[in-house]
């Protein structure tokens, strides 16, 4: 039995969906299940139950304790590339009565549609795309046999250059990835809900009295996360090069951009502060290398979900290499082969790796100093 996007149920004065499939779902109950409204007892324990669901979070925790949860990835461009050559295409073309002869759809325009025209995990808005199209030319094949003038019209060839022409401007633009070495600006990669995606991490530095300052309609986790990265590079700031105070002069603006769009999680950990840490040392961070892996206090780079989005998001911009968390050497099996063949993945445990990959150039450490005033007092006190 099919329980289709269950994350959208929703409770009002009628009563709360989700405390009755509590008793539905749960094998110690539903074998004497009973309807409220016909009064009427149901053995459902024979009954095998499939729910869908697009997330997680706005599902009660109390019902997701009573389901096994078996998480599916998203299409990549080239899945999706199959899928509509194999089979949208041919099923609109017979919904609408074209030929071979008539329409034909390139590889660019095909490509053109999903990542302009098209923003889901799934293939049911590219469908609806391929189906405008198909329903465009037919209207064109259509009023041309209606005519004065009944010459047969040449094949239409749908290319990425004809789409604005047919479906309007485009509907999605990822921010594309600039590829030249830039100072306190480093390339991250996200994984939202409909596919990965470039991240741009702009750090600034302006005089002032030690404030941290973010934008970007970053959530808590996110914001915490750059509170880390800002905490490690000041008890690390003798590696960097940098005075032990040298934050009480400066104010750090750290800005991502498109920022009427939501960003949360603790994977831009490491792109957050290798662009600080080049905003500090006047160190451009290579353009050509993206990075994802959240940081600890002690500069350790911890594991993070959705690797294969991230990386296809990454292939996709035309940058071939990535920095990720050695955690993540588990999920290579998922990565497409094509990906693995084209993109150079290193593999890292610790912030200081990171620094070395990324900067394009080295930085001159300190002398390692002495315990900080305040601490060193404290110790003093502390042995008499």
């Amino acid at each position: 039995f099919m329980l289709d996007e269950v994350d959208k149920m929703s409770m009002d004065f009628r009563g709360d969906p989700s405390a009755a499939l509590l008793e539905v779902l749960d094998p110690e109950q539903n074998f004497m299940f009973v309807d409220h409204y016909l009064d009427v007892e149901y053995d459902l324990s024979q009954v095998f139950f499939i729910a869908t669901a697009n997330v997680l979070h706005t599902i009660p925790p109390a019902l997701q304790d009573r389901m096994e949860v078996i998480r599916l990835s998203g299409y990549t461009e080239l899945e999706k590339m199959e899928i509509a050559k194999r089979f949208l295409v041919r099923k609109q073309m017979e919904a609408t009565g074209l030929s071979k002869d008539q329409i034909e759809f390139a590889d660019s325009g095909l490509n053109g549609l999903i990542q302009y025209y098209t923003r889901e995990a799934g293939v049911r808005n590219l469908e609806r795309e391929i189906g405008n199209l198909c329903r465009k030319v037919a209207r064109q094949v259509v009023n041309n046999q209606g005519g004065k003038d009944k010459k047969s019209l040449p094949k239409a060839l749908i290319a990425v250059d004809k789409l604005p022409e047919l479906l309007g401007p485009w509907k999605f633009r990822d921010l594309d990835a600039e590829k030249k070495n830039e100072v306190g600006a480093a390339v991250g990669l996200a994984w939202t809900e409909v596919g990965g995606q470039i991240l741009t991490v702009e750090c600034t530095l302006m005089e002032g009295k030690g404030k941290l300052t973010i934008t970007g309609k970053l959530g808590e986790v996110m914001q915490e996360s750059a509170q880390a990265a800002m905490s490690y590079i000041r008890s690390r700031a003798h590696t960097l090069g940098l005075p032990r105070d040298f934050y009480r002069n400066l104010d750090v603006h750290l800005h991502i951009p498109e920022g009427a769009i939501p960003k949360d999680g603790p994977s831009a950990g490491i792109t957050i502060a290798t662009t600080i840490s080049s905003a500090l040392t006047r160190i451009p961070v290579r353009g050509d290398v993206a990075m994802t892996g959240e940081i600890t206090l002690r500069g350790k780079v911890l594991g993070i979900g959705g690797l294969k989005e991230k990386l296809m998001a990454a292939h996709r911009h035309g940058i071939l290499q990535a920095i990720v968390p050695r955690e993540n050497e588990k999920d290579l099996p998922d990565i497409p082969d094509a990906i693995k063949q084209s993109m150079e993945l290193h593999f890292v445990d610790s912030m200081d790796e990171v620094l070395k990959i990324a900067l394009a150039g080295e930085i001159a450490a300190l002398p390692i100093p002495g315990p900080p005033v305040g601490l060193q007092a404290a110790e003093e006190n502390r042995m008499h």
